[in-house]
C-alpha cells in the first residue's frame, strides 16, 4: 500500500534529513515485498499456525528459534538456488 503518509513531501524530506532511502518502488509492482510476504508465509504455516502461545515472550522465543535454528541455517530457498540463508551469506562473503 503506497499510502498518502508515506508518498507525502513531508515523510519524504523526513526520510532524506535522516539518510533514509526509501524502498517503495512505483505504483502497481507486486514484487518489493514478496520476500517478506514469503518469509511470514513460511513462518506462519511451518511454526505458529498450529500453536497457541500463552505469553507474548514464549511466541518471541518460539519465533526467534524458527529464524535462528531452523530458517537461516536449515531451510533451503528457491530463490537462493535451493541454499539456506545462512550458507548464501558464506559463499557471499567468501
Amino acid at each position: 500500500d503506497q499510502g498518502s503518509q508515506y508518498t507525502s513531501e513531508q515523510f519524504q524530506r523526513l526520510l532524506t534529513d535522516n539518510g533514509i532511502q526509501c524502498s517503495m518502488s512505483r505504483s502497481g509492482n507486486v514484487w518489493d515485498n514478496a520476500a517478506m510476504e514469503s518469509f511470514f508465509s513460511s513462518l506462519k504455516t511451518e511454526r505458529t499456525s498450529h500453536k497457541h502461545y500463552r505469553w507474548r515472550d514464549e511466541a518471541r522465543a518460539d519465533v526467534f528459534d524458527y529464524i535462528e535454528r531452523f530458517y537461516n541455517p536449515q531451510r533451503r530457498h528457491s530463490t537462493l538456488g535451493y541454499i539456506s540463508p545462512a550458507t548464501y551469506e558464506k559463499l557471499r562473503s567468501a
